[in-house]
This record gives C-alpha cells, structure tokens and sequence, in this order.
C-alpha cells in the first residue's frame, strides 16, 4: 500500500527515489516533486486545466528547431535564465556583470582584424563599438578574446532572415591589442521583439506582457587565468530599458551612443569624422584557486 492521498502525495512520491544512486540527482528529483506538488495544491487545478498545460508544453517542444529553442525563451520570460546566469556567475565586486547568452549566438563566429566592419548589410545607424579588457586590479589583458554579435538596425539577427541578410552578418571575433584594447565597425543596435509567434507569444500575450528587448550588443570575453563573462551592452536611452521582457538590464552595462567629433581617432577608426561611437570596458575576476 502506497498510502498515496492529496496529502501525502509529496512524501509517498519522494520515497519512490529514496534509491537513487546519484546523490545530486536525488536531490533534484526530490525537491522537484516537492515543490511541484506544492504548486498544484496551491493553485488546484482543474482537469481542463491541467490538460492546457500538457499542451502548452507539448507545443513549445513542438516548436524547437536547429534555430529555434522555444524552451530557452519560456525559461527567460520567467526569468529564471537569468535567475540561473546570478547563481552560477557570482563575480567580485568590479567585474564586470553577466546577462544570459541569448538564443542567437553561434559558437563558431567569425574572427576578424581589429577595426574591421562587421555590419556587411549596413542596415543601420554606422557607430564604432570599443573598450578595452582588464583584469580586477586594471592590469590591461592582451590577447583576450571579445566576440560580439547583434540584431541589425531593423532588429533583426543574421539567423532570423537567412537568404536575407549576408551569413555571418554583425558577428565578430576579436582579440585585443598589446594594451588590451578593441574596437571594430558596426551598427547602432534596435530593440527588438523576441519570437512571439508561438507557445511563450502566446503566455506574453495573455498575460499583458509585451516581447520587447531594449537595444544591444551581446559580447563575450575572455582571458588566460581570467573567469570569461557573457554579457550585454544596452544602448542608453532605448526603448524598453526598464521592462525588458527576459530580465537582462543591468544598470552597469547601460551605455550611451555619443557623437564624436575627432579627426585623429576618426582616421584611428577608420571612418569619417564625426561618428558615432559605442564605449564598454569588460572587466575580468582572475581565476581562484
């Protein structure tokens, strides 16, 4: 006899993992049912209920691709990508901070020569984007990697209009100067709504909520002996700053777009002068051990 009632459920399901032999997994499993079991008799659900949201489960599997990971924008409607980008990445204080990596990123995304323009649509406002990557005492870090993508100045991402935009368009590999500095050609980003055309659209929708992202760049860096970031650039000023709908601003990573009227760092650039230009310096915690 299971003993199993509305309210013992919980611990008649948990003792069914009592045996497992992973103690992690054991874990998860347990506080999983716990918490799960908890929900349902807050909420009680009825049966229809319950049914619309194997459904709604069911449809955003249904709704993944090799391009498109539907379970990857419900977990950050919810926030609880960037819930889980907090807990794992706890950085000192002077590093710079984290946001989650997006849907869009492509692990192979192409290097290229300092300076180099990595808008080949031009769909877009030209800015130049630079900074400089340092450790958490100021010591510039040569050679770091900085690999940055972004939406165009329509919002959208190479991957979203194949046979549209050029492959590989708006990403980037860099590797810093002997001063730790980089800086290429670009675009201002636009804001943007993440795909709303399925299950989460739907969620958004029912619930008031709109799918819009604020204007930014996404970047990646790193160095040898140094904790790699993933992190934003968000554009000050953009629409949507203060409701973006996966969570990800975060006050210290809000910069502005400045005009820049500088003969000599123009031709440095190389554009004309005046530009607009797009300053973020990534600072990296060293490695503990």
């Amino acid at each position: 006899m299971t003993g199993f009632s509305e309210k013992t459920s919980a611990d008649v399901v948990t003792a069914s993992f009592a045996g497992t032999p992973d103690p992690r997994l054991k874990r998860i499993v347990t506080s999983l049912v716990e918490h799960l079991h908890a929900f349902v008799k807050d909420i009680e659900p009825t049966e229809v209920e319950w049914q619309q949201a194997v459904d709604f489960l069911t449809a955003t599997g249904q709704m993944c691709d090799e391009t498109r990971q539907e379970f990857v924008l419900l977990s950050d409607v919810l926030g609880v990508s960037m819930l889980i980008d907090a807990i794992n990445h706890r950085k000192p204080a002077g590093a710079t901070e984290t946001t989650v990596l997006g849907p869009f990123h492509l692990v192979d995304s192409p290097p290229r020569e300092l300076g180099a323009d990595i808008s080949l649509d031009h769909n877009g406002e030209p800015c130049v984007f630079a900074g400089r990557v340092s450790s958490s005492d100021g010591t510039p870090l040569p050679g770091a990697l900085v690999d940055v993508w972004q939406a165009n100045g329509a919002g959208f991402y190479d991957v979203q209009q194949p046979g549209v935009q050029p492959e590989r368009n708006l990403r980037g590999l860099f590797t810093t100067d002997g001063a730790g500095r980089f800086w290429l050609r670009t675009v201002v980003p636009r804001y943007y709504p993440i795909p709303d055309d399925g299950p989460v659209g739907k969620l958004l929708a029912a619930t008031g909520r709109h799918p819009n992202r604020p204007a930014h760049i996404h970047v990646i860096a790193g160095a040898e002996g140094h904790v790699p970031v993933t992190t934003h650039v968000f554009v000050e000023g953009s629409p949507y700053l203060d409701s973006d709908t996966v969570f990800g601003v975060k006050e210290t990573l809000v910069r502005p777009v400045t005009t820049v009227d500088d003969p000599e760092r123009a031709a440095r650039f190389g554009v004309e002068n005046p530009f607009r230009l797009l300053e973020f310096d990534v600072v990296l915690a060293e490695v503990t051990r």
